[in-house]
């Protein structure tokens, strides 16, 4: 909600900034095309006042706006925090879990819905990116380094993820999907590997 919400006010800032420069660039051309007696005038004090102090106004404020509203989307320490290692390798994904750390998966992420869960991200061969549309943004997968995603799924369900990276031959089958469990079902996927 609080990206629609953003999303929302920088484009109204955007296009109050927009329309009023256009306007005084219409403002300015109509006034260079009408005669004066008056001779050379300089720059009008509303042009510098409209033309730059406003922009600069609304650009600061919609700066603060937004770091204000992304300092309270960072991903903050929560007690039931599931961690996951995610490897990348052509043309396959590994899961790694630290609540069990033997149990590991192929192509498929188990995670328990309506908690956060940290993917650690990395590759074995070349970079790759992990990206599940439905329930976060893209992220790299470099190799030599992790690289930290936190995804969330609201409701228990299956959500399609792919590599969106162009990865060498055959990248566009790289694909693996994030299975979202309910309590019992997260139970006892840890217990026996399956849900």
């Amino acid at each position: 909600m609080a990206i629609a919400d953003i999303w929302w006010v920088m484009l109204i800032g955007a296009a109050a900034i927009f329309l009023l420069v256009m306007g005084l660039v219409l403002a300015g051309l109509a006034s260079r095309a009408a005669p004066s007696d008056e001779g050379e005038r300089g720059t009008p004090v509303w042009i510098w006042g409209l033309g730059l102090a406003f922009p600069m106004v609304t650009l600061a404020a919609l700066t603060g706006y937004g770091l204000m509203i992304g300092e309270r989307l960072l991903p903050r320490a929560a007690p039931d925090l599931v961690t996951v290692e995610a490897e990348a390798r052509q043309w396959a994904w590994t899961f790694r879990y630290a609540d069990d750390p033997a149990l590991r998966t192929e192509d498929v992420l188990h995670i328990p819905a309506g908690r956060p869960v940290d993917v650690r991200i990395t590759s074995r061969d070349v970079v790759h990116s992990f990206w599940v549309p439905q329930l976060a943004g893209k992220l790299d997968a470099i190799p030599g380094r992790v690289n930290v995603l936190r995804i969330e799924a609201a409701t228990p369900g299956t959500y399609a993820g792919q590599s969106a990276e162009f990865s060498g031959t055959g990248y566009a089958g790289h694909v693996f999907s994030v299975e979202a469990h309910d309590p019992a079902a997260w139970a006892a996927f840890l217990q026996g590997g399956a849900p």
